[in-house]
């Protein structure tokens, strides 16, 4: 099995600052990237992989959009997801992932974004230059999309379920989706009718 961790990063987090755990996922011929905030502290992780945390439901999104079947990449007896299966899908299906920070302090012992400093931004015209098909850059939260939107000089952030164009980089387009977060209030059968709609729209 191919490891996705950054162990490189692992050994440098110390003194507060954590650095990114995990390597960019940029499958050949990506047409999405999602990008998140940073991921979940370790203890939270249930694989090593993005979404990693197993009461998030981003990968039940998947498996229901995909497969009409919200536990298709769920192993309910490990109480994991199907890291193999998922990372196949992904690259068949053109999904890439990464985070819009590759260093943080976590200002409170949680994953919550609202607490978290971001210490180094993602260089993502350097992912983009590396996903030559990309058509949609896709976040899912607040703390992501403002990154984001301050790195790439976007100067109104679009509003859930709606996109802008990237400057410097269109026709690529920067898509805010639900929150996969259970925390988020929003019917899981809506966020997968949303999520449909974003992959609809890029082709």
């Amino acid at each position: 099995m191919t490891s996705y961790l950054n162990t490189e990063n692992i050994n440098r987090s110390k003194g507060g600052v954590e650095y990114h755990p995990l390597r960019p996922f940029l499958p050949d011929g990506a047409r999405v990237l999602f990008l998140g905030s940073f991921p979940p502290q370790r203890k939270r992780w249930c694989m090593d992989f993005f979404y990693p945390n197993f009461i998030n439901d981003h990968w039940r999104i998947e498996g229901q959009l995909f497969f009409a079947d919200r536990n298709h990449f769920v192993d309910l007896a490990a109480k994991c997801f199907k890291l193999d299966e998922i990372v196949s899908f992904c690259q068949q299906k053109g999904i890439a992932f990464y985070d819009t920070s590759t260093a943080i302090r976590r200002l409170k012992d949680n994953a919550s974004d609202k607490f978290l400093e971001v210490v180094e931004p993602t260089d993502i015209p350097a992912l983009i230059g590396r996903l030559p098909q990309l058509r949609a850059i896709v976040t899912t939260g607040e703390k992501a999309t403002e990154t984001i939107c301050a790195s790439l000089h976007i100067a109104e952030p679009p509003k859930v379920n709606s996109y802008c164009t990237i400057p410097d980089f269109s026709p690529i387009v920067l898509y805010r989706l639900p929150s996969s977060s259970r925390a988020y209030p929003l019917a899981f059968d809506r966020k997968v009718e949303a999520y449909r709609k974003m992959f609809e729209m890029i082709g």
